[in-house]
């Protein structure tokens, strides 16, 4: 899952390559992200069909052509065209793989053991942009990190497909598009959904913004300022870590709560300063803030209707699609502003998730 979040600092370096505008250079993000509005629903009926694991080793097989397609030739369009098919293999992999992981984890332990995943998912996350910048420097082409993530992505999916793991056959008849989002009918759900609308479009918006925000304000290089996104994702690591131990006790309401004032807080000091090392420290707070959110309001999606856990994971990641609206509309903020501008942009995406906190009710 976390190879998605290479978008983030792929997008700085294809706006440096081709000297595009920030409008224009977050068409990307829109480009990987938008298919989660598209195949999220598909998704979630095809598992019915075909089973939750095909599904996966299917989301697999397309990552793995995106991550070639950047090989073949290096033009935006062609990047466009990769960042496309890496969005929808990666909202194929999202909506499948978290209902085949209640095939194995049941329970109370549900919450904790997704937590783990995002934790996993993070780490893939901080090393795309360190690899990047090591490809970068070292080897003179960012791009060759594409071939690592495609070599990793051939072994997990033979990996995935050599495993075992039972899986109960489908009962009653096959859900349709309707019958979905019907669910959307129950308010809990609805919350729910434009919850994880919202803390995409946050976590997309700061992996793609963060390295341009540290080279307004502190004026220090791409590379370097790239870095700062890896520190994001580092914090993210540690907050899913931190967070898959203490969710096991503690009440995810409060949690979360916490988890939202301190974000705010975090991202208000941030608007306020220009030194590197206290924006760095504000960065990392802001990652470990935000880690256990997704999986906090996924889980909770999950256990309100378990017997549709399909259906409800594939409207939940069809939220994901935040992830397209809001980086474009910090672009056009930021052209029209300035980088601090756009995080302005976060703070009102934040407000609400805090508000969905206080009003969030343990499932």
């Amino acid at each position: 899952m976390g190879f998605v979040d290479v978008v983030g600092i792929a997008t700085n370096y294809v706006k440096r390559d081709f000297a595009l505008t920030d409008t224009i250079a977050n068409l990307i993000p829109m480009m990987v992200f938008l298919w989660f509005a598209v195949f999220s629903i598909p998704t979630g009926l095809l598992m019915n069909k075909i089973g939750r694991k095909k599904t996966v080793v299917l989301s697999m097989a397309i990552t793995f052509l995106a991550m070639l397609t950047p090989l073949l030739d290096y033009s935006f369009n062609v990047i466009l065209v990769a960042f496309a098919l890496l969005g929808i293999g990666n909202t194929i992999l999202q909506v499948s793989l978290n209902p085949l992981l209640t095939n194995v984890v049941r329970g109370d332990r549900l919450t904790s053991s997704l937590t783990w995943g995002q934790f996993i998912k993070a780490i893939a996350s901080f090393l795309g942009p360190i690899i990047a910048g090591f490809a970068a420097a070292s080897l003179g082409n960012w791009k060759l990190l594409f071939p690592i993530f495609a070599f990793i992505t051939l072994l997990s999916s033979l990996w995935l497909y050599f495993t075992p793991i039972h899986e109960e056959a489908s009962t009653g008849k096959t859900s349709s598009f309707l019958e979905c989002f019907k669910l959307l009918g129950d308010k809990t759900i609805l919350l729910l959904f434009f919850g994880i609308f919202l803390v995409v479009g946050v976590d997309v918006g700061l992996n793609t913004t963060i390295p341009k925000f540290l080279m307004e304000r502190c004026a220090i290089p791409l590379e370097q300022a790239g870095l700062g996104t890896s520190l994001y994702f580092v914090a993210r690591t540690v907050g899913a870590f931190v967070g898959a131990i203490l969710l096991v006790k503690l009440s995810a309401r409060k949690f979360f709560i916490v988890s939202m004032v301190v974000a705010i807080v975090a991202m208000i000091s941030a608007l306020m300063l220009s030194n590197l090392y206290a924006l760095l420290v504000l960065i990392f707070v802001l990652g470990f803030a935000v880690a256990n959110v997704f999986s906090i309001i996924f889980s909770a999606a999950l256990q309100k209707k378990p017997e549709r856990a399909n259906e409800i994971s594939g409207l939940m990641i069809m939220g994901v699609s935040g992830g397209a609206l809001f980086p474009w509309l910090m672009g056009v903020v930021s052209d029209s502003f300035n980088q601090g501008a756009a995080f302005g942009v976060l703070l009102g995406l934040l407000a609400y998730l805090l508000f969905l906190a206080v009003s969030f009710k343990k499932a």
